[in-house]
C-alpha cells in the first residue's frame, strides 16, 4: 500500500485529499473506491487486494475524512466540491500519456458521487458499482443518518469506541473481530487528552442542518448514466429501498441487481461473496 495525496481548492483556500493505492501505476485499469459518508479509503483494504493484480487501485478520503484536510468553510461540505476533488484524482491517475480505463466503485456516498460523475458528457468512468444507494433517498434514512453525523463523541479507550462503532454500523451485517477492529482502528484518532474520536470533521453535518431534509431526487443523473453498472443492495437497507432498486434496472443503464440477504445500509465489501460479485463484473471490462 502506497499513500500520497492531490491538492484540491475550495471556497476557503487550497486542501490536500488523501488516498492510499495498490497495484502497478503503469495498469491500464484503474479502480476508484470512494467510501460512505462518515467512512474512510481503508474500508477498501480486503477488496483492493482481490484487485490485484489486474488492477491499480486507489481509494481516497474524501475531504474532511480520514486523513484529508478539513475544509475551513463547512458549506463546501457538498458534491459540487467532492467532484472537483476526485477529478483532480483522476487525472493524475489517468497522466502519463497510457492509455486507462477507471472503473468506479462508490458506497452511499461514493456511489451518489460516481453517480454524478458518470452522468456527465465524455466521462472517463467505464464501469460503475453503486452500492447500496440510488436516485431516490428517503427522508427517513436521512433523518437517521442525522441523529448521529456530525456529533463528536469521546471515548476514554478505544474498546469504548469500537462498542459504539459495532452500535451504530451493525445493519453493515455479520464481520469478524478482526473487520470491526480494522474499521474501527482506521476510523478513529486520539485526541491530545488521551480520549479517542471519530476521524472526520463534525462539520460535514452543515448540510444536514442547513435545510429541512426532504427525499432526494436523482433520477436525471441515472437517466443519463450510459456505461455498464452494478448496483449492489443491502436485503434491509433503509436507504435503497427494494422498489428503488427494481426501478433503477429498468432505467438508465440497466444495471444488474445483486442483493446481500441480512444486511442493511451498506454491504461493506469485505466478504468474500461481495468481493467475489464486484471483481467479477469490474473484470468483464
Amino acid at each position: 500500500m502506497r499513500s500520497d495525496h492531490v491538492l484540491c481548492l475550495s471556497s476557503g483556500g487550497f486542501h490536500r485529499m488523501h488516498y492510499v493505492e495498490w497495484g502497478d501505476p503503469d495498469a491500464a485499469r484503474v479502480a476508484i473506491c470512494v467510501h460512505g459518508l462518515t467512512r474512510n479509503a481503508r474500508d477498501f483494504d480486503f477488496l483492493a487486494q482481490a484487485l490485484l493484480p489486474e488492477f491499480r487501485v486507489v481509494c481516497l478520503d474524501v475531504a474532511g475524512r480520514g486523513r484529508s484536510d478539513w475544509l475551513p468553510r463547512k458549506e463546501d461540505y457538498a458534491y459540487p466540491q467532492y467532484c472537483a476533488d476526485i477529478t483532480a484524482l483522476m487525472a493524475r491517475v489517468t497522466g502519463g500519456g497510457k492509455p486507462r480505463t477507471i472503473h468506479w466503485v462508490g458506497t452511499s456516498m461514493g456511489g451518489i458521487i460516481g453517480m454524478l460523475l458518470a452522468s456527465r458528457v465524455n466521462t472517463p468512468i467505464r464501469r460503475l458499482v453503486v452500492n447500496d444507494v440510488g436516485p431516490l433517498i428517503p427522508k427517513a434514512a436521512l433523518e437517521r443518518i442525522g441523529t448521529y453525523v456530525g456529533k463528536d463523541p469521546r471515548f476514554r479507550t478505544l474498546e469504548e469506541l469500537e462498542a459504539t462503532v459495532r452500535f451504530v454500523s451493525a445493519p453493515f451485517g455479520p464481520l469478524t473481530d478482526a473487520q470491526w477492529r480494522h474499521l474501527t482502528m482506521t476510523g478513529a484518532m486520539q485526541h491530545e487528552d488521551g480520549s479517542w474520536g471519530f476521524r472526520y470533521d463534525p462539520g460535514i453535518a452543515a448540510p444536514f442542518r442547513k435545510q429541512s431534509l426532504a427525499d432526494v431526487d436523482l433520477w436525471q443523473y441515472w437517466d443519463a448514466i450510459t456505461c455498464p453498472t452494478l448496483l449492489l443492495r443491502g436485503g434491509q437497507s433503509d436507504l435503497l429501498l427494494k422498489d428503488t432498486a427494481t426501478a433503477m434496472t429498468g432505467r438508465g443503464p440497466r444495471p444488474r441487481l445483486v442483493e446481500f440477504q441480512g444486511i442493511g445500509h451498506a454491504p461493506m465489501l469485505m466478504s468474500d461473496d461481495q468481493i467475489n460479485v464486484v471483481r467479477e463484473f469490474l473484470l468483464e471490462g
